[in-house]
């Protein structure tokens, strides 16, 4: 199946831009920052209009109608191109855990939770054991070298 052109732009924009992780950082947080004040001057905007409106006394500057929206367009356009966007507005384990059919800690029961805990704790030991291993036999194998 071919790649549409936006995925085949963030690809190429999110390849450049991790050589540069400064950079990319500096784009993700400017690209934060406008996507929530657009969202917060557009409703700003809107309530103030409706609320004059109402009142039957329209003060509403006008002027100021796209000051929000523009900001909200120009950070969505910057973090979806840079693909900043769903991390960034959801956080990588609500993605993982929703993409495993996890639940929140908050529905798990005290019971799941400790389950969870000594499966993780069992998990670390057995690694340390093979960790221990592959120590001896690196050892093994150092001392049968020489």
């Amino acid at each position: 199946m071919k790649e549409s052109f936006w995925v085949r732009l963030e690809n190429r924009v999110q390849g450049w831009l991790s050589r540069w992780p400064i950079l990319y950082s500096f784009i993700g947080g400017i690209g934060m920052v406008l996507f929530w004040r657009g969202v917060w001057h557009t409703t700003d905007f809107l309530s103030s209009f409706f609320l004059a409106w109402r009142s039957g006394t329209p003060t509403t500057d006008l002027s100021q109608i796209l000051d929000g929206p523009i900001s909200f367009v120009v950070g969505s356009a910057m973090l979806i191109v840079s693909g900043v966007f769903v991390s960034g507005l959801l956080g990588n384990e609500i993605i993982i855990s929703g993409l495993r059919g996890e639940r929140r800690l908050t529905e798990k029961t005290e019971v799941e939770v400790r389950t969870e805990t000594g499966a993780i704790a069992e998990i670390r030991s057995e690694v340390r054991k093979i960790s221990r291993r592959l120590a001896e036999l690196d050892e093994k194998i150092a001392g049968k070298k020489q």
